[in-house]
């Protein structure tokens, strides 16, 4: 896998009526291996913010860490089958969030590594929703071709 990629994140949250809600980001990031564990990072504009959140998304098996530094603030834990609180900081004050993982997995290729999550989201001790990630990582030579196959 090459140092600069393009990432695709879809997160996918299924709430007590059965609903469910997609949010989906591409960026271009920065990806790398040390030691069996692998790092995604990569800059993200909110909407009506001119400074960019950081993003770095590290990850091995069984476990992903994701850390935010920006308009938001927020290192989120995800172990399968373990339960992680964290603190969400945002603009508009905290929020405490428990993330329930189940599991964490991912596969990895020579062209693309595909990153999965599926987790309980609590929030302030209260379940929220079913929630899953996934996750996309490709080449920048690729040029996002068929990013989302």
């Amino acid at each position: 896998m090459t140092k600069e990629v393009m990432v695709s994140i879809k997160g996918l949250q299924f709430d007590q009526s059965a609903d469910s809600e997609e949010i989906e980001t591409i960026q271009w990031g920065q990806y790398y291996k040390k030691n069996g564990t692998h790092y995604v990072i990569y800059d993200e504009l909110m909407e009506g913010c001119e400074e960019p959140t950081k993003n770095i998304i590290k990850f091995r098996e069984r476990e992903l860490n994701l850390t935010k530094r920006g308009l938001v603030n927020v290192y989120m834990v995800f172990e399968e089958n373990k339960k992680n609180m964290t603190n969400y900081l945002t603009p508009y004050g905290g929020i405490l969030i428990g993330l329930d993982t189940s599991k964490v997995s991912f596969t990895e290729s020579e062209k693309e590594i595909r990153v999965n999550v599926d987790y309980a989201l609590e929030v302030n001790y209260e379940y929220l929703a079913d929630c899953k990630i996934e996750m996309y990582i490709r080449p920048k030579d690729n040029g996002g071709i068929d990013l989302l196959s």
